[in-house]
């Protein structure tokens, strides 16, 4: 007879429905989401633990078994059990320990390993261990089962023989990252193996410097490689898209620059801990995978220590969410997604955060990587991509976020111009961003695949240049639709088919100039409010359609640099120049005037907004 769900301890049999409804739900069991510190220099056998998704000092969770090699250890972990082993330096060590990370207590005898090793990488998913490579000599990775026990088998041979090394993984692939090559050297090589299968490691890309002695951290996409030696002590935390191949790109910094630290995580943060600054510490930090920037303090771990092990119940490595180590998730999704970002405007670098379909105040999300205004905005259900505009001059950055979490920006890649001032579109799939000053008027469109990371590739070309023409979002899944003129006399509106690549066509007129208007849109319908240099008009059009604008009803003021958001269903508008601390919404369907709403942190002059349920997402 079948057992249906537990929620209370999750056994029993789970269909796949039920399963996404736990987890989008965020009511799948909560397994405390464990992070674990183990032996280190100098020949500390303590074991700690932490739970990542807080913060304060580590516990003692127990002791290993052996005593003489404690540092220098590899380690890898399922989601119940976790694995140290070697050690030591000189000859190494070849012994294979385990604990079981939700109890407390000291660690058993798993096996050996194929010879004596230290200073090993390791890494696994929630079946396989990999362990190796070692010592400068040692050229061999071995695996295991997690769930059982035994020695060590023989998996293939690296690109490159190293200690020091560190690596990241996602369920299926391994990532191995420099290291120290013989005779005695750093490396900046990355290499690659599948975890399920078999066979020599596969070059992969660079790091940003060759380095050792580092810490790594990942989600079940993203991989970070923190701190280190060159042999100066480093702060640079890199990270790679684990999936893909390329060299690693620069994430953020750690607060102290530190070498022989370790790391872990669950799927969305990461803690760095221990080691040489250059003497001993004890302190623990974390940061936001997703989004990168510099750490925050975490706390401590019970002892100062280097070359620790560190692993987990919810790394990168494992099915993600499947033991509370999802966040709580947001709406998200057309007409579902409720959560709105909207970036400062000409203040320093902030970006803030509303629920669509409650009427409330904004709060904080994160930041820019510095201050930004005059960009353009777009979005999947998942990702929030940003065209920065003007940052004290105008800018080519491309930047981006994810809506799930709160946090800080992260480099995307290029635009093929330098401007700002920008009208943006988007779908699922592509959002991009046209025309604007760079420094004169523009007819450039770019595009990228928001779900990648990279450069802008270009799309076509707008009817006329555009000068001050800062608009954005109005469009469908299908098309996207900007306003076009010479300022001040931005009345004419363009349109794009987004999955295609081409120049603009004429859609139509608006009624009043709408030149730094806010723009939202449902499926069917755009909607633009206000307009410099200070009109209270709304207007709106019909997107698979052509025409000219009709009038939809007012803002409750004259407003321009104002933006604008929706949920496919309610649209808002918040701020404008002139330091108007207001946010009204309509309800995008029918006609009439924008209601009060809440009130923005800021008058978020010249920013640009996004939802992670606008209308431009597929129906």
């Amino acid at each position: 007879m079948a057992n249906y769900p537990q929620l209370d301890n999750a056994r029993g049999v789970w269909n796949m429905k039920e399963v996404y409804d736990a987890v989008m739900g965020g009511y799948w069991p909560n397994a405390l989401s464990r992070g674990v510190f183990a032996a280190g220099s100098p020949n500390v056998n303590t074991i700690d633990y932490v739970t990542i998704s807080t913060t304060g000092d580590a516990a003692d969770f127990g002791d290993l078994a052996e005593v003489e090699q404690q540092v220098n250890k590899g380690n890898c972990s399922s989601f119940t059990r976790g694995i140290i082993a070697g050690g030591g330096a000189g000859s190494g060590d070849n012994d294979i320990e385990y604990v079981t990370i939700m109890s407390a207590g000291n660690a058993a005898d798993f096996g050996d390993l194929l010879s004596n090793e230290y200073n090993t990488a390791s890494g696994s998913n929630s079946v396989r261990g990999l362990i190796g490579p070692g010592s400068a000599t040692n050229s061999q990775i071995g695996y295991l089962t997690i769930a059982s026990t035994g020695n060590l088998i023989d998996f293939g041979d690296p690109s490159v023989n190293r200690a020091h090394a560190a690596t990241v993984n996602s369920p299926t692939r391994l990532c191995i990252g420099g290291g120290t090559a013989p005779p005695a050297s750093p490396t900046n090589i990355i290499d690659f193996v599948e975890i399920a299968t078999t066979g020599n490691a596969v070059d992969f890309g660079d790091m940003s410097a060759a380095r050792d002695m580092y810490a790594s951290a990942s989600s079940s996409t993203r991989g970070t490689f923190m701190a280190g030696k060159t042999p100066t002590y480093l702060t640079v935390i890199d990270y790679i898209t684990i999936s893909s191949q390329g060299n690693a790109v620069d994430f953020g910094d750690v607060t102290t620059a530190t070498s022989a630290s370790v790391g872990t995580s669950n799927s969305v943060r990461g803690l760095f801990g221990g080691g040489y600054a250059p003497s001993l510490v004890n302190t623990v930090e974390y940061f936001q995978i997703p989004n990168g920037g510099t750490t925050v303090d975490f706390g401590d771990l019970t002892v100062a220590r280097g070359y620790s092990a560190g692993f987990s119940n919810s790394h990168g490595g494992l099915n993600e969410g499947y033991q509370g180590t999802r966040i709580t998730p947001i709406p998200r999704g057309f007409a579902v997604g409720q959560r709105a970002i909207v970036n400062g405007g000409k203040a320093p670098g902030y970006v803030d955060m509303v629920n669509i379909n409650t009427l409330s105040n904004f709060s904080d999300f994160g930041t820019f990587s510095s201050r930004t205004y005059a960009g353009a905005m777009g979005g999947s259900t998942t990702r929030a991509v940003e065209f920065v505009g003007n940052r004290g001059g105008h800018s080519n950055i491309i930047e981006y976020t994810h809506f799930a979490t709160t946090g800080n920006f992260a480099d995307f890649g290029d635009q093929t111009i330098t401007g700002s001032f920008r009208g943006g579109f988007s779908n699922q799939i592509r959002c991009g961003a046209m025309g604007g000053e760079a420094p004169s008027a523009s007819n450039v469109i770019d595009y990228v695949t928001i779900a990648s990371l990279g450069d802008a590739a270009d799309f076509g070309d707008t009817t006329a240049a555009i000068t001050s023409g800062q608009t954005g979002k109005c469009g469908s899944a299908t098309r996207g639709v900007y306003i076009i003129g010479t300022a001040p006399n931005l009345d004419g509106m363009d349109y794009i088919t987004i999955a295609s690549a081409g120049n603009g066509t004429n859609f139509g007129d608006a009624t009043v100039n709408k030149g730094f208007c806010g723009t939202l849109s449902s499926s069917t319908r755009g909607v633009m409010g206000g307009g410099a240099p200070g009109t209270n008009v709304i207007d709106y059009i019909t997107i698979a359609s052509t025409g000219d604008s009709t009038d939809f009803g007012d803002l409750s003021s004259g407003r321009y640099d104002n933006s604008g958001a929706d949920n496919n269903v309610r649209g808002i508008f918040t701020g404008g120049g002139g330091s108007l601390l207001i946010v009204e919404y309509i309800t995008i369907a029918s006609t009439g005037n924008a209601a009060d709403f809440g009130d923005p942190t800021d008058d978020h002059a010249v920013g640009s907004a996004i939802s992670c349920g606008h209308g431009g997402l597929t129906a």
